[in-house]
């Protein structure tokens, strides 16, 4: 076990689960390059390691988490989310272990797909400041307003998607406030990421029986707490940047993160291929 890689590892997942960049993609492209997992091992590791930045977003929002059951509006948007999450999440998940366990999966044109929102989403903010909005926040939305929610972040299943990509841009468009929707997406990942915990040891327990083998059990623990730790510093840099006038400039800046890295991940698509058919006649 080389204890540099673990620690790239945890940083990969304690600085790309906040932004909108879809955390698991960057931990399936870091596990591959680093460990020469595949591709359906990869993905399956890549949900298992966010029990790290859960470590983080517990830290970091102990206190409302502390006085949930006080507010119930929160409780219910919660509730809410959560489930809608797990009725398209659970399925979306265990059609793409199987499509990447058959044949590679392209997680680049989902990450395109990505930055296109989140540069239109950037576009939005920035000349429509003057429009009133419709839902400030937690109070003003309502329960078709959570229902939509649970759906983008149950469609972040996929590899490419951002599951904070999906909630915020959700609810930017909605009308949310900036500081308010990175807020609510964050909150939302608690239960969802505990969830997608417990879906791959449920779902896919070889998969990450095999990362874990491969990367080492110590690993594996440096990298979780190098995830927590850096997830509550990056946590709390982008809800303070939230609550700028200049928020949409994250959009722009992580969608074009995110066209970048779709685009490198389409090119380099057909070379994963390639590999993953050569492993698997060198094994026949």
């Amino acid at each position: 076990m080389n204890p540099l890689f673990a620690v790239l590892l945890g940083l990969v997942q304690g600085v790309s689960e906040w932004p909108p960049i879809s955390s698991k993609t960057q931990i399936l492209f870091a596990s591959t390059a680093l460990f020469s997992l595949p591709l359906a091992v990869a993905y399956g590791f890549g949900l298992f390691m966010e029990i790290g930045s859960l470590g983080s977003a517990i830290a970091y929002f102990r206190s409302d988490i502390w006085s949930l059951f006080k507010n119930q509006k929160l409780l219910v948007f919660l509730v809410v989310v959560t489930t809608f999450t797990a009725i398209v999440g659970v399925p979306l998940y265990y059609l793409t272990d199987e499509v990447l366990t058959s044949s590679p999966y392209n997680v680049g044109i989902p990450m395109i797909l990505l930055g296109l929102v989140l540069i239109g989403t950037g576009l939005y903010i920035r000349y429509s400041r003057t429009k009133p909005r419709l839902a400030a926040g937690l109070e003003e939305m309502k329960l078709k307003n959570y229902i939509v929610v649970g759906i983008a972040q149950g469609i972040a299943a996929l590899p490419g998607v951002s599951g904070s990509g999906m909630t915020v841009s959700t609810m930017l468009l909605m009308g949310v406030k900036p500081d308010q929707a990175f807020r609510l997406s964050y909150l939302a990942y608690i239960p969802a990421s505990l969830g997608a915990f417990f879906i791959t040891l449920i779902l896919s327990r070889s998969q990450v029986d095999t990362a874990i083998q491969v990367v080492e059990p110590t690993g594996v623990l440096i990298a979780i707490v190098m995830a927590a730790t850096v997830g509550v510093f990056v946590t709390s840099y982008l809800l303070k940047f939230a609550k700028t006038s200049r928020i949409y400039v994250i959009d722009f800046a992580l969608g074009s993160v995110a066209l970048v890295v779709g685009i490198i991940a389409t090119v380099l698509a057909p070379q994963a291929t390639l590999v993953v058919w050569i492993r698997k006649r060198s094994r026949n």
